[in-house]
């Protein structure tokens, strides 16, 4: 429930918005249980695939409603309305503090593009594999890998700085 949850919040942006996506997406998970088919990746990315298209569904949704006035204002003012089969790193992601990494590298994450920024995180966080990931954003194969290279070669341009200071050197 943590990965979903996390996933959730680098969708949205927002821990009331992510909560309610992660509470759908387990009440759609519960409701199709019957249907599922456990293969050999499990059920994580089901689950991110759900996560996905409740989230992708939201976003369809919003931009079809009047915007409120309220809504306007705050985002005039900067406001935030609730925004291979390579393996993936070898992390303990059970362990892994989101609130513990380096705040310059939570910033050029949250800078990259979207479609880019998902890929990453599904990859690198969460430990799914290339395969896993076509399948729960449903793109080619191709496709996530080149989003995934993209995503760490702008976020190699982003934190040489970092990579100086830890002792490594980006090339």
């Amino acid at each position: 429930m943590d990965s979903v949850y996390r996933m959730a919040m680098h969708l949205a942006r927002n821990p009331d918005a992510a909560a309610d996506l992660v509470q759908e997406t387990y009440l759609k998970a519960f409701r199709s249980e019957a249907g599922f088919e456990l293969r050999e990746q499990g059920v994580r990315p089901w689950l991110f695939k759900i996560l996905h298209n409740n989230f992708y569904t939201r976003v369809q949704k919003s931009k079809r409603e009047p915007t409120l006035g309220d809504e306007v204002i705050a985002q005039a003012s900067g406001g935030v309305l609730g925004e291979v089969d390579s393996p993936p790193p070898a992390w303990d992601l059970e362990h892994l503090d989101w609130e513990q990494v380096d705040d310059r590298l939570k910033h050029a994450i949250d800078e990259l593009p979207e479609h880019y920024r998902v890929v990453l995180l599904l990859w690198a966080v969460e430990g799914l594999k290339y395969r896993e990931i076509a399948e729960v954003l449903g793109v080619a194969l191709g496709t996530v890998m080149s989003r995934l290279y993209r995503a760490r070669s702008l976020l190699a341009e982003n934190l040489t700085d970092l990579a100086a200071e830890h002792g490594m050197a980006m090339d």
